[in-house]
């Protein structure tokens, strides 16, 4: 699904490109200020349950993360729910974007078109995931068709919404993480393209003083990268005499990045991060870390020969001690 879901984007980029005067006579800027942001308020009422249901199913949605509490409940406000019966068409290649789509429940297949004009199964959404943001996005028709395999219901949000917030926080973000991905030494071998789309994924974590980033031992979910402040990195159970002793690792500062190794050798964690005073992490989830950072592998790989001679050190201090 991925992989099909990056084509599309490609895809999108390409029409996009394509379509410069009909985007400049939309007149979507995400970089201005809209004075009319009361007047375009979209709010379809719900019940307590809907919108309790509507809160969970967003609130796992990565898109939605780095949104602030007022965002999220314009959000829950505009979205209205939408019921299908098998063979519904939801969307249609080549029609304009009106709605983005988010899946409570029920199957959908998705076809794309083949230079013949002939439509191809590209993959099945299975009571979860989202669609439709593509044409919103990038102002292109849609890209793909998608029907409806059994009953389902979907919540739905209309093109103006849905570029007034979202499109404008990812553009706000990426310019906000432009400078720093830049001078992140393990990006250097990613395109400027590639980076934006490392920003797009990202999530901002705020952490004060000595609260645990990573806990030694905890499966590994994210990677990180320190944006602001100090992060100490901390490993017990290396000391036979002393188990609960704590050994210093290393001391991270702002451009350096921990938590890869154990996304990589799918291990638990091996030691602990811990925030030293106010600190800021760009965060990325494992699926995330997987696919956009694959051409980084091997520079991540490079660093396991490092932690495993700091653990050979430690080791040798403590049989000196013996």
């Amino acid at each position: 699904m991925l992989s099909v879901a990056s084509d599309m984007e490609i895809r999108a980029r390409r029409a996009n490109y394509g379509r410069r005067k009909s985007i400049c006579a939309e007149g979507f800027d995400p970089t201005a200020e809209d004075d009319d942001d009361e007047v375009h308020k979209v709010v379809h009422p719900k019940t307590d349950g809907q919108r309790k249901r509507l809160e969970s199913i967003i609130g796992k949605m990565l898109m939605f993360s780095s949104l602030d509490a007022e965002q999220t409940q314009q959000i829950l406000d505009a979205m209205f729910e939408r019921t299908v019966v098998p063979g519904d068409h939801v969307i249609d290649e080549g029609d304009d974007g009106d709605n983005f789509y988010i899946i409570e429940r029920g199957t959908y297949d998705i076809f794309v078109n083949d230079d013949a004009k002939n439509p191809q199964h590209k993959g099945t959404y299975n009571g979860y995931g989202a669609f439709g943001e593509l044409a919103l996005m990038y102002n292109c028709p849609r890209l793909a068709t998608i029907i409806a395999t059994s009953p389902g219901s979907l919540w739905a949000m209309d093109r103006r919404t849905f570029q007034r917030i979202i499109v404008r926080n990812q553009f706000l973000k990426r310019q906000q993480f432009e400078v720093f991905l830049e001078s992140v030494p393990l990006l250097s071998t990613l395109t400027k393209e590639e980076r934006m789309k490392v920003a797009d994924a990202m999530v901002t974590r705020n952490y004060e003083t000595d609260d645990v980033i990573i806990q030694q031992g905890d499966p590994a979910d994210y990677f990180y990268m320190l944006v602001s402040g100090r992060v100490v990195v901390k490993r017990t159970g290396d000391d036979p005499s002393r188990p609960n002793a704590e050994v210093v690792l290393t001391v991270y500062s702002p451009g350096n990045y921990f938590g890869e190794l154990a996304l990589i050798q799918n291990q638990p964690r091996a030691a602990s991060a811990i925030a030293e005073g106010k600190v800021k992490c760009a965060v990325l989830d494992v699926q995330a870390f997987e696919r956009l950072l694959g051409p980084c592998k091997e520079l991540l790989m490079r660093n396991i020969p490092l932690y495993e001679q700091q653990l050979s050190e430690i080791y040798k201090d403590f049989n000196i001690k013996e």
